[in-house]
């Protein structure tokens, strides 16, 4: 798969989750390294490649935990305990073999394989633990990894034996917190990016529930009075009362009546002012954290133009919600003639956004049920309807109509 199309799929926060983690892991790699290089080349002991060896196997379990310790950070998943037992177990049995195969070779000397063996060892740990459990039992572990390099260099006879330890604990301190630092920071962006989420599923539910609102309150009042009607025909009919007909012709009235109240409420859902639309698009991707930018009014168009245009902007909004991992979208309506639009004039409303997450290799895209239906309404007035992407993660929603519409009088 391309790399590159891949990573466009991902949305932002995926992205940035991406790069913290790809910052973190690589700088374990230094373990080994450390540890080979803290091996004289002449050290009469155990070779160097044992200590690369047995911490490259520690390296490798701490960033499984760190791994599995985000996930259950950021609620992705259980709490790593069997990686913590497993790294606490290997650290301790990595810190004893060290002073046992690497003894020091000038007692008190702080140099020496032994000690910086021990140092990464805890290091590495405590900092991968710091990210699966509280801040107060990484320091407790990260105290006990001080109080043993205290004790070792006491009996090796260092001079100043809270020296390495003081180091340590300095060091702990400071690479733990920038690591939970970090992980607390790609939290925030993922809480950021669900409550855009939220936000957006909000909005479009909001809309359904005010239409539900509108039909409710234009059907169910009717309704109610058909109910009563038509019982009262059905009492009148039992006694052979000739009021039946007359309440049953009354009940088709109502329900006539309300036929057509039902179609201006659908009716006006269909046509919109285009001004109120533009300002409606923006206030509902202002509140999913989608900077919203509009060049051009509706001023001095045709009320048909207005109101397909008004369809339009309310259609591409929806599109931009639901389908889009946009920061920011354009939209842009104005005539072919830049000066005073004429009657030959073609109008063109433009939706620009970034946030065309979706893999395709070709620019074009293939049209849905809104752009379909979209595409059909705006070609019985004349008009065109294009989609297409643009590099790198661009979305542009294009809609030519002529200034006389087709079938305008």
């Amino acid at each position: 798969m391309n790399i590159v199309r891949w990573w466009r799929t991902r949305s932002h926060a995926a992205r940035f989750d991406l790069g913290i983690r790809a910052s973190l892991y690589p700088s374990f790699a230094a373990v080994p390294v450390l540890a080979f290089g803290s091996v004289p080349a002449d050290f009469g002991g155990a070779s160097p490649w044992l200590a690369a060896a047995l911490t490259t196997v520690h390296t490798v379990v701490c960033v499984l935990l760190m791994h599995a310790g985000i996930n259950h950070y950021l609620g992705k998943g259980a709490r790593p305990t069997g990686l913590i037992a497993a790294g606490g177990a290997l650290t301790v049995a990595g810190a004893v073999a060290a002073v046992l195969l690497y003894p020091d070779p000038a007692p008190g000397n702080l140099d020496g394989p032994a000690n910086a063996i021990l140092l990464v060892l805890v290091l590495s740990f405590v900092t991968a633990l710091s990210t699966a459990v509280r801040p107060a039992v990484a320091l407790a572990v990260g105290a006990v990894g001080c109080a043993a390099t205290f004790a070792l260099a006491r009996v090796q006879g260092s001079p100043n034996p809270a020296l390495p330890a003081i180091g340590l604990a300095s060091v702990i301190a400071v690479v733990a917190v920038v690591y939970r630092i970090s992980i607390w920071t790609l939290r925030v962006v993922w809480e950021l990016d669900r409550s855009r989420q939220v936000q957006a599923s909000l909005a479009v539910a909001e809309e359904r529930l005010r239409f539900a609102r509108d039909l409710h309150d234009v059907v169910g009042r009717t309704l109610s009075v058909i109910a009563l009607k038509a019982e009262l025909a059905a009492q009148l009919a039992k006694r052979g009362r000739d009021d039946a007909v007359d309440e049953m012709l009354e009940v088709r009235r109502i329900a006539q009546e309300s036929l057509a109240e039902l179609r201006a409420v659908v009716g006006g859902y269909r046509t919109a002012d285009l001004d109120a639309e533009l300002a409606g698009a923006r206030s509902l991707l202002a509140s999913a954290g989608i900077a919203c930018r509009v060049i051009g009014d509706g001023s001095g168009l045709p009320a048909q133009l207005q109101g397909t245009l008004g369809w339009v902007v309310r259609e591409g909004a929806t599109n931009v919600l639901r389908h889009s991992e946009a920061r920011d979208c354009t939209i842009t309506l104005r005539p072919s003639s830049a000066l005073r639009p004429a009657s030959g004039d073609t109008l063109t409303l433009t939706m620009d956004n970034d946030g065309a997450a979706f893999p395709s290799s070709e620019a074009r895209v293939r049209f849905g049920n809104g752009l379909l239906g979209l595409a059909e309404r705006i070609a019985g007035l004349g008009g065109t309807v294009a989609a297409e992407r643009q590099p790198p993660d661009r979305f542009r929603l294009v809609v030519q109509l002529p200034m006389e519409p087709a079938g305008a009088p």
